[in-house]
Parts: structure tokens; sequence; C-alpha cells
């Protein structure tokens, strides 16, 4: 599409419309195969995770922040395998979850935002709590389809692994 110079196109400077959030969701897996899930004031339980701040941050070092800030863990971005995209619509929003998956040998979680979370505890895969916040179930069922946890449906796009990271 051809635009007169003196008339150029606003289309593509002007911001599109939010419609989305995006964030991502944590599975911290430590070395006797546990996760880490959090209580949160609401009652349910999830991963570690939050928003990606989309001025200047990967999914990756937003999943290393968002540990850091929520647990006091520190790992590298480096560290962090993101396996997959999902995404449902909730309130007209889409909300689209990044999943990522991050191995520790031992590791004490600490509650560094007691107004969200309570308690950090280790928890085996297949004695995962009922009361799970959506998206952490979106993204535990991506992550172990084989624990049969219920969930929102939500599409899910998987992301290949560099060779050698293997899940």
């Amino acid at each position: 599409m051809a635009t007169d110079s003196a008339h150029p196109s606003t289309r593509n400077t002007r911001p599109p419309l939010a419609q989305a959030a995006f964030g991502v969701g944590v599975v911290v897996q430590d070395g006797e195969g546990r996760i880490l899930l959090g209580r949160h004031r609401d009652g349910t339980w999830e991963l570690p995770g939050g928003k990606i701040d989309p001025t200047h941050e990967s999914v990756a070092a937003a999943a290393a922040r968002e540990l850091r800030e929520e647990t006091g863990l520190r790992v590298s971005e480096g560290a962090v395998s993101v396996f997959a995209m999902l995404y449902d619509v909730v309130g007209g929003i889409n909300r689209i979850s990044m999943a990522a998956l991050v191995r520790v040998e031992a590791a004490d979680a600490e509650v560094t935002e007691p107004h969200l979370i309570s308690a950090w505890r280790w928890t085996a895969p297949d004695e995962l709590p009922d009361a799970l916040f959506d998206p952490s179930a979106q993204i535990l069922a991506a992550w172990r389809p084989d624990l049969g946890i219920r969930h929102p449906p939500a599409h899910h796009l998987p992301i290949a692994l560099p060779s050698g990271a293997g899940l």
C-alpha cells in the first residue's frame, strides 16, 4: 500500500487498544521432584509468577524477576526454560500465560509479599491441592498432562526447548 509522503500513515505509529494481559507462571522443581506453590490470601494455590514488563523484559527475565521478588529465590535468566504459551479469555480480555520451568537443588522460599501469599510449600506433583489458581492449573497441566489436573479450557501452544533442555 503506497502512502503519500505528505500524508504518512499513522497505522504503524499508534499503539493498539489494550486487549490482553501478558504474564508468566514458573514451575519451580527441586532436586526431589517437588514443585513450589504459594497459598494466596484468597485461598487458592499458585505458581510464582506475574506480569511481564512490556517495555524491556523477556519472558525468561520476567520469570527470574518474579521468582526473586515473590520467593527470594535467585536464578539466572539462562536457567529458565520457557516451554509453552497458554491463552484463554477472561472478562473479554485475552489472558496469555507463558509457562516456564526452573530447577533448583534445594531452596527455602520466603514469603516476601505477605499481603498476597501467606506461605510457600514444596509439593509432590501427584499431591497437588484442588484449589489451584486457574492459570497455574493450566500451566501445570501443560507441563505434566499425565497428572490429570482439572482446569478451565485454554489454548496451548508448546514451545520447543533447545536440545538438552528437556522437561
